[in-house]
């Protein structure tokens, strides 16, 4: 995000919420930058809104009454069309302005994308399907989706004659990105409350709770009650990945929680199992963007 012809673009005309947005084929990126402290700012949806955290932080208020959330670099909130949310800037100035983006996308096009996606992995586990549902998703995003959205970002500035094509491709895959992590956390919160349900539900649920030990393949297929090859069929159809990352996932995500705490880095790293403090670091450092320790003297800042 830092062409010259893109900076050009951004100089602030106002100083909350200055948009520039650019069209693409059934979507819409739009890159929003405030230079004001501001409270309260609102935020719908007509459409399926898309939000990755640049730079700075916000605090958003949902109409639902959940607690107010903090949004920080490296995560993303989707909202559904009819949601509303405000939002606060407590730091945002001239010197150090607060930045995100936002892609807007039909709901024709997300509703294709979820059909075609129920007719390659049908899911066998929960109630569910792949259709968006209408909370708000609040969550980290991975390395992949960051590298995806300066991407787009690309795509939908520059003026290149397979433009429109390119920006279509980079939707779609922010589309199943997205529907992909919204169903993987249904069905892993539909397995802690039914960890019997299935045989799937018995491995997801016996890994999260044993994230210290090596991973036992031959002891999943028992509880799952599949062959080896069937249990890494249905891991990568329902969840997108292989037991070993899922695992590994499982562990970063708790680990994260216990650096915001303040646990110490070393003892969070032994503990969930990994062999060494630099490996633990890398992995992290992949995951989220960012090293342990950064993760965790921010963490502690925005609690202040």
């Amino acid at each position: 995000m830092q062409s010259s012809a893109l900076n050009k673009l951004r100089q602030p005309q106002k100083l909350v919420e200055n948009r520039v947005s650019f069209a693409g084929p059934e979507s819409e990126l739009s890159i929003y930058d405030t230079y004001a402290s501001a409270t309260r700012v609102g935020l719908d949806a007509n459409q399926l809104l898309y939000c990755g955290m640049v730079k700075g932080r916000k605090i958003m208020h949902d109409r639902h009454g959940r607690a107010d959330q903090i949004f920080l670099p490296h995560e993303s909130f989707v909202m559904a069309p009819g949601e509303y949310v405000e939002i606060d800037f407590p730091d945002a100035s001239l010197e150090t302005p607060t930045t995100c983006l936002t892609v807007e996308i039909s709901k024709e096009k997300v509703e294709k994308l979820s059909e075609r996606m129920m007719d390659i992995y049908p899911l066998e586990s929960g109630p569910e399907g792949w259709q968006y549902s209408s909370q708000i998703l609040h969550t980290h995003h991975t390395s992949e989706t960051q590298h995806l959205l300066m991407r787009l970002v690309s795509f939908f500035t520059e003026n290149h004659p397979d433009r429109d094509v390119l920006v279509d491709l980079g939707v779609s895959e922010l589309i199943i990105r997205m529907l992909r992590h919204q169903e993987r956390e249904f069905l892993l919160n539909y397995c802690r409350s039914r960890p019997d349900a299935s045989g799937l539900s018995s491995v997801l649920n016996h890994i999260e709770k044993n994230l210290a030990e090596p991973l036992d393949i031959d002891l999943l297929t028992k509880l799952a009650c599949m062959s080896r090859s069937r249990l890494y069929s249905e891991f990568k159809n329902q969840l997108g990945c292989s037991p070993s990352e899922l695992q590994q996932q499982f562990r970063l995500k708790k680990a994260a929680k216990m650096l915001e705490k303040g646990n110490q880095i070393t003892a969070v790293c032994y503990d969930l199992g990994f062999s060494n403090p630099s490996h633990f670091s890398r992995r992290f450092r992949h995951f989220f963007g960012t090293s342990p320790r950064s993760y965790q003297k921010r963490a502690i800042q925005t609690r202040q």
